[in-house]
């Protein structure tokens, strides 16, 4: 059948592209996928944020990003028991500036570099008698691929000090008041391993997934809309327990889907004398909370924190902080979530009820404790990071892997306008043919918009086809491998930076303020493929080595590098610093 202009059939990209036949499962669906083609950027400064200056490479001295990466998901599969996402960890956002402090004079000293995460999550959860403790690092992942970090932010009370090396102690310090000046406006920072991660009111997410958030345009920041609240807040991520982490706002009757929408109000109060709470400043920390006793199983919760309220202010810690419902009131009457920040509720993913995690925000759309999840998960944390050692189904495949799909062409008196999905860094060819026995490129070399591809073309035939392929793609920051080339920890300077071969000598390496702590174990330090030996790590950014340059070793420059164990939380990881060509051998 002959087809006139306004009926232009697109046949589609060159590449191919799947389509999902699996029926509705949040687990699967619910991770924002739709940018995955494009780069991920940071403002650098607060001056760059509001002038929308934003670069998709970046170096301070401590932590590199050298090629672009693609945003957050990259890549979802499935097997009948577990969800895995693969994931850059950078967020969809144009992500920072970052500061130390409020006046934003003091510039942090990490920033996000590509994780190559792969995580999962178990799709059928189970509620334990025992819950566990949440650690350091992710305890989770949001829809657009960050990570997700507890209420604590690695510090604690040990008796005499604060302490984030280890040391006994039951007063944790809250993240979000004693580090929410870091935040940037996303409500996100890092440290010096550069992941990229959210304690609280992942604000940017909530905006992007239309959950009662507005975006000022001109400043690029985020605030809770005045409006008037229409619809349950979406799901923004997934727990290691394999719950759901929505937005703040929930159906007023956990069981009625009917009963209008609201936002949750946390379980939890300041310890300052009001709903019959003990008034800290008066009497001390002397004694930790119901909840805090329970999770930590202590025999008793006469532990005392430190009396100094000026040094330690009231809200430092998590301690400082009583549930509701010890104090005898009532969950879903006088409050919705309970001391794990969960209840058990009829969302519009899962009409016949779910335990769900929700974020917790005061009626000004501040955060609230415990903002993510309380001291303890709800259910048991078997997700996290991990290997693919087991047969999956592909549910999606992002960024450079990312098929172009044409959009339905526009048509004005004879002027053909095509746009396309596609991949950053991308170029494409555009082509036609009027009876698929010869095909005529129309325009080659067609670079993308962010992820987006477009072409126009006049035309007088009375009937046309179009294909589009990509090309070509340029050099990024892949989410499999290494962090060697793309993002990575530096070394801030070496001495001496050059040796003859046949020599020993001893090597300072100096290290950016972000480094672990002086007493932290040195993996290795190595020159090249030469090893050093005798370690020692002299402060926090200061590490010494004995090098002994082999008779043989080939003349030219060599990288240095330095590996650290990595956090408590994920001991089989590691912190690498470099310095790309930092040493030269004569």
């Amino acid at each position: 059948m002959k087809l006139n202009l306004s009926q232009i059939l697109v046949v589609g990209s060159a590449l191919a592209f799947a389509v999902s036949l699996h029926a509705a499962d949040p687990h699967v669906d619910s991770w924002l996928t739709s940018h995955s083609g494009k780069y991920a950027r940071i403002y650098t400064t607060d001056a760059n944020r509001t002038n929308g200056v934003s670069v998709t490479t970046w170096s301070n001295g401590t932590t590199i990003q050298s090629s672009p990466a693609y945003v957050g998901v990259q890549e979802i599969y499935s097997s009948a028991s577990w969800l895995y996402i693969r994931s850059t960890g950078l967020g969809i956002h144009t992500m920072g500036p970052w500061y130390l402090d409020a006046a934003h004079t003091q510039a942090f000293p990490g920033w996000p570099v590509n994780q190559k995460a792969l995580y999962r999550i178990p799709r059928s959860p189970t509620v334990p008698a025992t819950r566990t403790l949440t650690g350091l690092g992710a305890i989770g992942y949001s829809v657009d691929g960050v990570a997700l970090f507890d209420t604590q932010d690695g510090a604690k009370w040990t008796g005499s000090a604060e302490s984030q090396m280890g040391g006994t102690g039951y007063w944790y310090r809250d993240a979000y008041v004693n580090e929410g000046v870091t935040f940037d406006p996303a409500n996100a920072h890092q440290p010096g391993s550069g992941q990229h991660h959210y304690h609280a009111n992942p604000v940017a997410l909530r905006y992007q997934l239309g959950d009662h958030v507005d975006f000022n345009p001109a400043t690029k920041l985020y605030s809770e809309s005045t409006n008037a609240v229409t619809k349950h807040s979406p799901i923004l991520g997934w727990m290691a327990d394999g719950f759901p982490y929505y937005g703040p706002y929930g159906y007023a009757n956990a069981t009625n889907a009917d009963s209008g929408v609201r936002r949750m109000v946390s379980g939890y109060v300041l310890r300052n004398g009001q709903y019959g709470t003990l008034n800290l400043t008066n009497v001390g920390r002397l004694y930790l909370p119901k909840w805090a006793a329970r999770a930590y199983n202590v025999a008793t919760n006469a532990q005392a924190g430190p009396s100094n309220f000026t040094t330690y202010p009231l809200g430092r810690y998590m301690e400082d902080k009583d549930y509701l419902g010890d104090l005898g009131y009532t969950q879903g009457v006088d409050f919705d979530l309970n001391e794990w920040n969960t209840r058990w509720c009829v969302t519009p993913e899962f009409p016949s009820g779910t335990w769900a995690y929700f974020v917790a925000i005061n009626a000004d759309g501040s955060p609230a404790y415990p903002y993510n999840i309380g001291r303890s998960y709800f259910g048991t944390p078997t997700g996290g990071t991990t290997t693919l050692a087991e047969t999956v189904t592909t549910n999606f495949l992002g960024g450079p892997n990312l098929a172009a799909t044409l959009n339905k062409p526009a048509v004005n008196n004879g002027i053909v306008s095509l746009t396309w999905s596609a991949t950053e860094g991308g170029t494409y060819r555009v082509e036609c043919t009027t009876n698929f026995a010869t095909w005529t490129t129309n325009a080659t070399n067609i670079a993308a918009t962010l992820n987006n591809g477009g072409y126009t073309n006049a035309s007088t035939d009375s009937a046309k086809f179009y294909r589009v392929a990509r090309t070509a793609l340029a050099t990024y920051d892949p989410v499999t491998g290494t962090t060697t080339g793309g993002g990575g920890l530096a070394i801030t300077s070496v001495s001496p930076t050059s040796g003859s071969r046949g020599t020993t000598f001893t090597l300072t390496i100096n290290l950016p303020n972000s480094a672990p702590p002086a007493n932290a174990p040195i993996i290795s330090v190595t020159v090249g493929t030469i090893t050093g030996t005798g370690n020692v790590h002299v402060s926090q950014i200061r590490v010494t080595s004995s090098i002994a340059i082999p008779a043989g070793a080939v003349p030219g420059p060599y990288n240095v590098s330095v590996t650290f164990p990595g956090p408590p939380a994920n001991p089989t990881a590691t912190e690498t610093y470099t310095l790309a060509d930092g040493f030269t051998i004569n």
